[in-house]
């Protein structure tokens, strides 16, 4: 593949590695996957890779492993996986240039 899937931002690299050591030792990293749902279609997941899947794309960038469902990969080419933090909440959030709308609230997208 010629670019990568997806790509950490300073700030989500930093999160993940926090999000790991505290987390159990079998851990390996994180996995991202796209699931449909959400008003506008489709959602993003975010879980525990507690093992690798032979299909997974495995992204290492900024010292953290992110595993990357195979049947995601066509719905993330060129994301930028970034960790925002507010006065009330604080999440992961896509930048992804194949997303042709996204619902009101942000946690659905369609492509």
């Amino acid at each position: 593949m010629s670019q990568q899937v997806i790509r950490l931002s300073d700030s989500a690299a930093s999160r993940i590695k926090e999000i790991m050591s505290k987390g159990e030792k079998e851990t390996l990293g994180l996995r991202v996957g796209v699931k449909s749902g959400g008003c506008a279609g489709m959602e993003y997941v975010l879980e525990y890779a507690k093992e690798i899947n032979p299909s997974d794309e495995i992204i290492e960038d900024k010292g953290v492993k992110v595993f990357i469902d195979s049947a995601a990969i066509i719905y993330l080419i060129g994301t930028e996986m970034d960790y925002k933090k507010d006065e009330f909440s604080s999440s992961f959030v896509f930048k992804n240039p194949n997303e042709t709308e996204r619902c009101g609230c942000g946690e659905s997208f369609k492509v």
